[in-house]
């Protein structure tokens, strides 16, 4: 990979978390493309990594490398200006954590050079909102106790979606004591069919919680929480919380993840009697290869094709797709053999949420 198109993905990135509320990374990816071109330690740190699977996963690699040195005091001086370890960052003073970023990065070069061999695993509870939204919207025809399977789960935090407190105007669904609040769910009311099905479910039975990914993340272990705290972009100390919530909530509800592709996971999937069994994933599609993904597809259709009254089937996502000249963020929901349904849309960390009312 050429530094200057190390430079542009690196660019592109920053672009990304000026949009996603994230001034910090923005500044600090601004000047890391210019120390890639110049030949700094940035551009040392992301040599030899142009099959990242994605324009922003290099950024997305350094960056929470670089914040698991900060979240391990391995850089004080960075975390000095880092949110997520106490620190405050200065827009109007933005050097000396620049300086301190890429301090960090030179002396933790071979810490920071390991870091760039992980996928990016963000594991992002917010995408929650549009996950359950989709479940109960699949159980207000069907309801059924629920076998829950996603693919690309990471460390499998949204599997104990259920687990999860939802709030928006005049809209409450969840455990109230739950560790972890998404608040603003919804952009003003939610739609009438969620108030509908969270009305008929004030509650889920998930009898079976299990998801793949090729590299999974145990939460439970110091190494896997650290991966995931390091993905959480620093200044956004609502997510973070959001994380530290689901975290308490693994420790209390099992769920397993495997270390197999999307198509081979399905693959040992079949509807049984009595339960509705739901896949979902959200925001994964894009790392999964074309060939890879067809064979996912005939799975969902032999799944499909298999639902009946008593042994019920649903695939709910929450990806992006083009709309016009953009991708938007999207909830499909598609229920046994049924045509797919474009329910809502979001930013891609999940919040908040709006009805669409055309596909």
């Amino acid at each position: 990979m050429s530094q200057e198109r190390a430079a542009v993905m690196v660019e592109h990135q920053a672009r990304g978390c000026a949009e996603l509320g994230s001034p910090l990374y923005a500044f600090l990816l601004e000047r890391a493309a210019r120390d890639v071109r110049e030949g700094g330690p940035c551009a040392q740190a992301l040599a030899g990594y142009g099959d990242a699977p994605g324009p922003d996963a290099v950024a997305l690699r350094l960056l929470g490398g670089v914040h698991a040195l900060a979240l391990t005091g391995r850089a004080p001086d960075l975390a000095s200006c880092y949110p997520s370890t106490g620190g405050v960052f200065d827009p109007d003073r933005p050097e000396p954590c620049w300086q301190a970023f890429r301090a960090a990065v030179a002396t933790g070069m071979e810490w920071v050079r390991d870091w760039m061999t992980r996928p990016p695993q963000t594991n992002e509870t917010g995408r929650a909102n549009l996950l359950i939204a989709g479940l109960l919207r699949a159980t207000r025809t069907n309801p059924l106790p629920v076998r829950l399977f996603e693919l690309g789960s990471s460390a499998g935090l949204n599997l104990r979606a259920d687990r999860f407190r939802y709030v928006s105007e005049d809209f409450a669904w969840g455990p109230a004591d739950s560790p972890v609040l998404l608040e603003d769910a919804w952009r003003g009311a939610p739609p009438t069919w969620l108030l509908e099905a969270a009305a008929r479910r004030p509650a889920l039975t998930v009898v079976e919680r299990r998801g793949c990914d090729l590299t999974p993340i145990d939460p439970l272990s110091p190494d896997g929480a650290l991966a995931l705290r390091a993905y959480v972009w620093p200044d956004q100390t609502a997510r973070a919380a959001r994380l530290e919530g689901a975290l308490r909530v693994a420790a209390e509800v099992p769920a397993g993840v495997e270390a197999v592709g999307a198509a081979d996971f399905l693959a040992g999937i079949h509807l049984e009697p009595g339960t509705l069994t739901v896949v979902w994933h959200s925001i994964m599609r894009q790392y999964v290869p074309a060939a890879e993904w067809a064979r996912v597809e005939r799975e969902l259709d032999r799944l499909a094709e298999a639902a009946t009254a008593e042994a019920g089937f649903a695939h709910v996502s929450f990806e992006p797709r083009r709309v016009g000249e953009r991708h938007r963020f999207r909830l499909a929901v598609r229920l046994g053999g049924a045509a797919e349904e474009v329910l809502a849309e979001a930013p891609p960390h999940g919040l908040p949420a709006h009805e669409v009312t055309t596909a």
